[in-house]
């Protein structure tokens, strides 16, 4: 009996240091929309190297347009899926620093840690990996030493010091602060649905350095319409429900396969469809963006 419950109690032992091992692999990854001209990004490594300088630190981007929440909510969801269970992620575009928003830890099921402020950054990261927990900052624990006289970068004094002390093993995930309920703000969007034979879906991010136009629209509901390449695909494009642009374009493997300036529709490096100018700038030439207010329809001619 004695023997069984040693044996019962190494597992229970394992099993919680599997746990706590995915808040600890010393991985965290930054995004905002500070730029890289000032001090800004180093001074937020630099306290997270101050918690461990075992931790290893890396970027996503901070090249987000200012005070653009909803890219960074699509930034994060485009990029979380390529690093590994455990990971820590601090976010910080947040135009509303020192007001009454939330700074939160959202756990998803996928074990990844998203560490922001909760004012529709994390919209589409609960959608697509679900939410496990939620907890509050408690800034009386986790809060850089003699920083409550700054109001207004939470980046460095809030967010930087408790990722890196998760990600550290310093805290448990518990110890951040308590717990909220499974929701969080979320910023309205069109989703990707099938309607009859035409696809509607929204313009989530553009590929900025190119000009081509990504929607939501995965592969999969788009396969719904049995499309080849070379059929004809119908596309409009709408900012607020306004028309904004009307058009058809061969479905095609890559740029390459219409002449240089022509347009076409193609499945992107995220299996989504997309629109393009072959070596042209279709978001410049149509004067689009994106964000929860640009909707995209498609369909085969």
């Amino acid at each position: 009996m004695k023997k069984n419950l040693q044996i019962l109690a190494c597992i229970l032992l394992l099993l919680l240091s599997v746990q706590l091992s995915f808040a600890q692999n010393k991985i965290v990854v930054f995004q905002s929309d500070f730029g890289l001209k000032d001090g800004a990004v180093s001074e937020m490594k630099g306290v997270a190297m101050g918690v461990s300088p075992d931790l290893k630190l890396f970027d996503l981007t901070h090249e987000i347009p200012a005070y653009n929440i909803w890219e960074a909510a699509y930034r994060l969801e485009q990029s979380v899926r390529y690093w590994p269970a455990g990971t820590v992620i601090v976010s910080v575009v947040d135009p509303g620093v020192g007001t009454s928003r939330k700074s939160v830890v959202l756990k998803t099921k996928s074990g990844h840690y998203f560490v922001t402020p909760d004012n529709g950054t994390l919209t589409l990261v609960a959608e697509s990996l679900g939410i496990d927990e939620i907890r509050e900052i408690n800034e009386n624990v986790n809060r850089r030493k003699d920083s409550q006289k700054s109001y207004t970068f939470h980046g460095r004094d809030v967010y930087a010091y408790t990722a890196a002390r998760l990600a550290a093993g310093v805290i448990t995930f518990e110890q951040v602060g308590p717990l909220l309920p499974k929701q969080v703000v979320n910023i309205p969007h069109q989703q990707a649905v099938l309607d009859g034979k035409t696809i509607k879906g929204d313009i989530p991010i553009l590929d900025v350095q190119y000009g081509n136009v990504w929607t939501n629209i995965p592969d999969t509901l788009f396969n719904r319409l049995s499309p080849h390449v070379g059929d004809i695909v119908r596309v409009s494009i709408f900012y607020k429900r306004k028309l904004i642009y009307k058009g058809q374009m061969p479905y095609s493997k890559t740029f390459g396969d219409v002449a240089e300036g022509k347009p076409l529709a193609y499945i992107n490096s995220l299996l989504q469809l997309s629109f393009a100018l072959n070596q042209r700038d279709f978001a410049k030439a149509y004067h689009i963006s994106s964000g929860g207010d640009w909707s995209v329809e498609a369909g085969l001619k």
